[in-house]
């Protein structure tokens, strides 16, 4: 009996403690803030242009503390989810047609392979000209950089389903709709989310480009706002929220993907049934 009391002690003992990558992963992060405070109080650089974590614990409190700031960061989510909707839902959608189409893929792939790479500032100018300065631009540029991770990822996805689910599908006379959600999507869980994810990072980037380059509302405007006027604290205080919103968000999108991909694809008899 005690040895058993013994042995259960040691494996609690032995799940409490952190996994060798947690340790490893925290004592960067401490390794990085110390290197960070040593910089800050060295005196090698201009005032301000590696300040202190203090300083911008302390500015991101002052910042959270106003109205103004959450009327930013509405615009900016509103920008990032309305275009990363749209150019997800396109991706998505031309990703399957691409796929279920062989030859139409191929011809699309060459457009797609050749804009996908391109940095997608190049095209602000024209999408502020067709959209304006306002939220309309924003929008467009968050769906111009989501739709190329997703479409891409879901066209490879269709490449990679059981060709006998789609037989199947075909031979019990199964319509385009119930083709697209009794086979396609199921099969398509894990491919997309790994697109989706990419689109919204990308999305961020794109939106938080076109508020630095020429807006008047956004965390983007404000952070170059902070910038131009040398309020650095307050500009890395930005930054910081900006990257735990992204955190935060890709943490989200990769629960969403384990929770998805537990159902895998469908047999046989469940399309059957299905149709």
């Amino acid at each position: 009996m005690a040895e058993v009391e013994l042995a259960m002690r040691i494996r609690k003992s032995g799940e409490t403690r952190l996994r060798p990558e947690t340790r490893l992963q925290i004592a960067t992060v401490a390794g990085v803030w110390i290197l960070w405070e040593a910089l800050a109080w060295s005196g090698l650089f201009y005032r301000d242009i590696v300040p202190s974590s203090f300083k911008v614990i302390v500015a991101m409190g002052r910042l959270l503390a106003t109205g103004a700031f959450y009327g930013h960061l509405g615009t900016t989510a509103y920008e990032v989810l309305v275009g990363f909707a749209i150019g997800a839902a396109a991706g998505v959608l031309l990703g399957i047609l691409f796929g279920a189409r062989p030859f139409l893929g191929r011809v699309m792939n060459g457009y797609i392979l050749a804009l996908a790479p391109a940095p997608k500032v190049i095209f602000l100018p024209v999408l502020m000209t067709a959209f304006g300065i306002g939220v309309g631009s924003k929008i467009a540029m968050a769906a111009l950089s989501a739709f190329f991770p997703t479409v891409l990822s879901t066209a490879a996805g269709m490449a990679l389903i059981n060709p006998t689910l789609i037989k199947v599908g075909h031979s019990f006379n199964a319509t385009a709709v119930q083709m697209v959600t009794r086979i396609y999507l199921p099969a398509l869980v894990l491919p997309v989310i790994s697109g989706l994810r990419l689109g919204l990072g990308v999305a961020i980037v794109g939106t938080l480009i076109a508020e630095i380059k020429l807006s008047n509302a956004g965390l983007g405007f404000i952070a170059i706002q902070y910038y131009e006027r040398f309020r650095i604290p307050e500009m890395y205080a930005v930054i910081v929220i900006i990257f735990m919103l992204a955190a935060a968000a890709n943490w989200l999108m990769t629960r969403l993907s384990d929770r998805l991909g537990r159902h895998g694809m469908p047999s046989s008899a469940e399309i059957s049934g299905a149709a």
